[in-house]
């Protein structure tokens, strides 16, 4: 007897034993799909992981569908790597697998209906939605049921599709979907016939049309100058012609149509050549991180804002590409790669592959299989967290810019890993190394560096020696007493946008809130409109004239009256980036002005767009939330609006200091990257705050030891690893009893500090009561031992039968 052992993409942390005959198991390999049966009657595209000959004791095991895959699509690097993040952030290896590949390989059947054969049907016996529905199986053999729900208009089906099958109408079938398709590119050539010229003299006298002439002309001029194959939409630009022209030509036998594959994405026609000149402080920094890294594994260049990192990542690329090595480039955020994109495929032309959730289905699975046959097209890949799963054999160099983002860190749904520090474990196991970039570092990072776990290198000037910006605090409290006050600008900041416009200069302004405003509140009663399903106020969007919970997405149209007490005297409280962008058109309208934010750009080219049109100097004034704060570079910006710097201060988070000084760092970097200096204006009601004032001298070693300072005292990293465990439930009753049983059983079971149950800012989101337990590892105590008792509470709390509905979320290294 011969056997597989298979992940399933489910939420499942066991791996299952199927049977094979003895030509498939010589025939597997680790890393292959395997479509397998699991449930009653459902497929799943399962990965083998392990071939032997022990048959499970607790099940049959049942017999597998198809084998998938002629070649392996993961490898064992990669699946040992996903092991250990199912292991560490404690969540199941089913959760890591569904996540790692691009959901086209991770096929699930489909239920495919058809009318049972040779069978008598009496229509005058059907209702309305089955004769439809059986109607369309006459015209069609086959429907799935997503089909049923457009041809009734219904969502749910599955009652129709019953009845139909209870008298013997249809039959079901679970069948695999094949989601991937190449990209084929329509191609036309001459027939064999008119190749000799005198067949072509005679066959241009005959055409009486002058659009198939022309097209013809076209085609016979780009043959001469290119000789190289011609699109056919191509051919109809360059022709100023149609499809039909085309089409006619094929016709009467003049053209052959053919296809070719193609991929979807190319950046060949990007590069340029360009010697790349590094100052002074740049090669320093760059001779400092090679010697750090041969010592070490991973080394943190810390480099002040427009120092130009990125020149020296460049060179630091080529060097692992002339030893044949892969290269991973991993960012923050999706509107990162897009200015960078540009900047290393300029360099490295077609060598640079993306990988993000931005690019279609189709996309991934193209840099996924370039990456796995080591093509020439992916030797550096830049990418989101997401990127890090790619099936790398290879790797030599991994690069983490702006490492201190808490985007690196993922929230929802599991695994909740942080790239960063998963990609440190991934690169030990390519005995690669690690290059971490940031102007502020994480206080963890920055501790590691400090006690020589890793190297450390320091770039303290901007390039070309451009002077730090100059920062102006505006105390708004005092503004709004003299009435130096227009809406939300005080004078200051409308004087310098004045005076930056006038010089042609362009200007950011950051507010770390989208919408209009947070709050819509009664003058009558005080009533403010509430969400729901969650425990928040509805936020006010005034460009769709809405109110719209940021939770769960639900929506109402604006109120004309208050909904408690019917008075129709309704005001708003606070701002988002939607009413500063309303503000500055009334104060600068003739000036261009638009909004960077997550409403602004859900579209998928939405970030090249507007960074496009901003580098073009279309755009005057942007306004955008904390996407605008991340490593962009705009050589004209020579003025930064913080707009209300004490938003981010009050957070009920341990992080909230380092995270407002960052941030603000960040965004102030914007501003005066060539020649001219920049200028930032911090409007805050706080100017002598601490964090404040550090940002103002750019003083991260002074932030970074107060924050250590108070991390030690108050037992939170880099001293101690916290474990969050969130319950939630939609009885408020049993979920605070559930929660007590379990906070009781951890602070019996565990010598360390175990805080809670508490209820968070936000205690209902769409409808479920939430409590969170925060369980605190100190560094000399062993985590493995400490998460096998966290994971015997959580499966002593499974077995009791009134507790067996509250969800639990683990997060690890709760950032």
């Amino acid at each position: 007897m011969y056997f597989v052992e298979v992940i399933l993409p489910l939420s499942l942390d066991k791996t299952f034993t199927y049977r094979v005959s003895e030509t498939e198991y010589h025939y597997i390999k680790k890393g292959m799909r395997i479509a397998v049966p699991f449930g009653k009657n459902k497929m799943y595209a399962a990965l083998a992981i392990d071939l032997h000959q022990n048959a499970p004791v607790l099940y049959e095991a049942k017999e597998i569908h198809e084998i998938l895959d002629v070649a392996p699509l993961v490898n064992e690097i990669q699946i040992a790597h996903w092991k250990w993040i199912a292991s560490y952030y404690m969540c199941a290896i089913g959760d890591v697998y569904r996540m790692a590949l691009p959901s086209a390989f991770l096929l699930e059947s489909e239920t495919i209906l058809s009318q049972k054969p040779q069978i008598f049907v009496d229509v005058t016996q059907l209702s309305d939605d089955e004769f439809l529905l059986y109607e369309a199986l006459q015209h069609q053999s086959s429907l799935k049921v997503k089909d049923v729900m457009g041809i009734l208009n219904k969502k749910n089906v599955f009652p129709i599709i019953q009845k139909m099958i209870s008298k013997d109408l249809l039959v079901l079938n679970e069948e695999i979907q094949y989601e991937y398709k190449p990209k084929l590119v329509k191609y036309v050539r001459l027939h064999e016939d008119y190749v000799a010229e005198s067949a072509l003299i005679a066959l241009l006298d005959t055409l009486k049309g002058a659009k198939q002439k022309e097209v013809l002309l076209t085609y016979f001029q780009w043959q001469a100058q290119e000789k190289k194959p011609l699109p056919v939409k191509e051919l109809v630009d360059k022709a100023n012609s149609t499809t039909a022209v085309i089409k006619a030509l094929v016709e009467k036998g003049i053209f052959e149509e053919y296809s070719l594959q193609e991929d979807r994405v190319n950046f060949d026609k990007n590069k340029e050549e360009q010697n790349l000149q590094l100052s002074e402080a740049q090669q320093t920094a760059l001779d400092g991180i090679t010697s750090s890294l041969e010592e070490k594994e991973v080394c943190l260049l810390q480099g002040v804002t427009s120092s130009g990192k990125t020149e020296i990542y460049t060179r630091l690329i080529e060097q692992y590409i002339k030893e044949e090595k892969q290269v991973l480039y991993l960012l923050p955020e999706i509107a990162l790669t897009t200015q960078l994109v540009s900047r290393l495929t300029k360099h490295f032309g077609n060598q640079v592959a993306v990988f993000h959730s931005k690019y279609s289905n189709n996309e991934r699975v193209e840099v996924w299989n370039q990456v796995n046959q080591h093509s020439e097209k992916a030797k550096i890949v830049i990418g989101a967290r997401s990127s890090l799963f790619l099936p790398f054999s290879n790797l030599g160099l991994i690069i983490i810019d702006e490492e201190h983002e808490q985007t690196f860190k993922q929230q929802d749904p599991a695994p909740r890993y942080h790239a960063r520090d998963a990609a440190i474990v991934l690169a030990q196991s390519h005995k690669a190394k690690v290059l971490l970039g940031s102007a502020t570092p994480s206080v963890e990072t920055y501790y590691n560096a400090q006690s020589g776990k890793y190297g450390y290198v320091n770039l303290k000037e901007r390039f070309g020696k451009v002077q730090m910006p100059e920062i102006e605090l505006v105390d708004i409290k005092d503004s709004y007493f003299r009435k130096r006050m227009t809406g939300h600008f005080s004078n200051v900041l409308v004087d310098a946008i004045t005076e930056a416009l006038s010089l042609g200069e362009q200007i950011i302004l950051f507010q770390n809130r989208r919408g209009f405003s947070p709050v819509m509140e009664c003058l009558t009663c005080g009533h403010v409109p509430q969400c729901p399903n969650c425990d928040v106020s509805l936020t006010y969007h005034k460009f769709k004239n809405q109110l719209r919970c940021h939770y769960c997405g639900h929506s109402i149209a604006k109120p004309t009256i208050c909904h408690s007490c019917t008075s129709s005297h309704l005001t708003t409280k606070g701002f988002g980036t939607e009413q500063i962008e309303l503000e500055l058109a009334e104060l600068f309208p003739t000036k261009n002005i638009k909004r960077m934010d997550q409403d602004t750009t859900r579209g998928k080219y939405s970030f090249e767009n507007l960074i496009d049109r901003f580098k073009n100097r279309e755009i005057d004034i942007l306004v955008g939330t904390q996407m605008l704060a991340k490593g962009l570079d705009f050589d004209n910006v020579s003025l930064v609006g913080i707009m209300n710097a004490d938003n981010m201060l009050y957070q009920p988070d341990f992080r909230a200091f380092e995270r407002s000084y960052q941030m603000m760092t960040q965004v102030s970097g914007r501003a005066g990257r060539s020649e001219k200096r920049g200028k930032v204006i911090i409007q805050t009601y706080n100017p002598n705050h601490n964090v404040i004032q550090q940002v103002t001298h750019n003083d991260y070693e002074g932030m970074y030891k107060e924050q250590l300072y108070e991390r030690q005292i108050y037992k939170y990293p880099p001293y101690f690893r916290l474990v969050k465990l969130t319950l939630k439930h939609r009885d408020f009753d049993k979920l605070k009893e559930g929660s007590m049983w379990l906070y009781q059983v951890l602070q019996q079971s565990l010598a360390m500090p175990v805080l809670g149950p508490e209820e968070p800012a936000i205690n209902r989101i769409r409808n479920e009561y939430i409590r969170t337990i925060m369980v605190k590892i100190p560094q000399n105590v062993s985590i493995g031992n400490t998460k096998k008792t966290i994971q015997k509470a959580l499966n002593s709390f499974d077995v009791i039968p009134q507790y067996k509905a509250i969800r639990i979320a683990l997060n690890v290294d709760f950032y």
